[in-house]
């Protein structure tokens, strides 16, 4: 997690930050008047393609920049106390992907993000599946915490929302990681080696993450009651773990 602190004093991953975050609320704001899912809460969201792009290309940027750029999004229509679970749960969205490329035993393709192979494209996709279970349950949780919306109901919509959006996100890599990679930009080539954090237990981590994410989505939309906030909680303190050892 160092380089999430330490990419502030590189100057071109804060402007990749502010980059990130001014392309995705951008397509955030387009969209508001689509097609909404939960009034006031969510819609269906076009722009989800870009943070596993942003991710796996940016790394850390793109955990501030999806923050930023979700909360700027929200000004814009959506803005109120649930906000606050949108920044956290879509900074995971950028966060997760990068962290466990090249973790997920035994899939992972071991090789940079081009998303060339059959087996970098599963990597790509299930690392897509995972980090939308994680951003579903930090915001659902949230949500229904604060009494707006059924954690069964809004985990099922973020999580199948953004896994779409992800699968859509692995094509734009693959268009453009050439392009970022020779100009510079692969965010493990702008950082110092010294500013980038070394996993702890980057395997543990991994499997934390989807324990955290995926079966807790499972379990809080198919298994247990409404109103099992005490009970989820422990997926969340899952994923903070899980956090610091990758």
């Amino acid at each position: 997690m160092k380089e999430i602190f330490t990419m502030w004093k590189n100057v071109r991953m804060v402007l990749l930050t502010a980059l990130c975050a001014a392309l995705y609320a951008g397509v955030l704001i387009a969209f508001k008047a689509g097609i909404v899912i939960v009034p006031g809460i969510t819609e269906i969201r076009p722009a989800n393609i870009l943070p596993i792009a942003f991710s796996i290309l940016f790394g850390p940027a793109a955990a501030w920049g999806c923050a930023i750029g979700n909360f700027i999004g929200d000004i814009f229509g959506t803005l109120g106390p649930g906000s606050f679970f949108g920044f956290i749960g879509n900074f995971l969205l950028g966060f997760v992907p990068y962290k466990i490329w090249g973790h997920l035993v035994p899939i992972s393709s071991g090789e940079e993000p081009e998303i060339k192979t059959g087996r970098s494209w599963t990597e790509i996709i299930i690392i897509g599946f995972i980090s939308a279970a994680v951003c579903a349950v930090v915001i659902a949780w949230g949500l229904e915490l604060l009494g707006f919306v059924p954690f069964k109901v809004l985990s099922t919509i973020i999580t199948l929302n953004n896994t779409a959006a992800h699968i859509v996100g692995g094509i734009l890599i693959l268009l453009v990681w050439g392009r970022v990679k020779k100009i510079g930009l692969y965010w493990r080539d702008v950082m110092a080696e010294e500013d980038v954090g070394k996993p702890i237990l980057p395997k543990v981590g991994a499997l934390l993450m989807i324990i955290g994410g995926v079966v807790g989505w499972i379990v809080g939309a198919f298994i247990l009651p409404v109103g099992s906030l005490v009970i989820l909680t422990i997926f969340l303190i899952v994923i903070i773990i899980a956090m610091f050892l990758l």
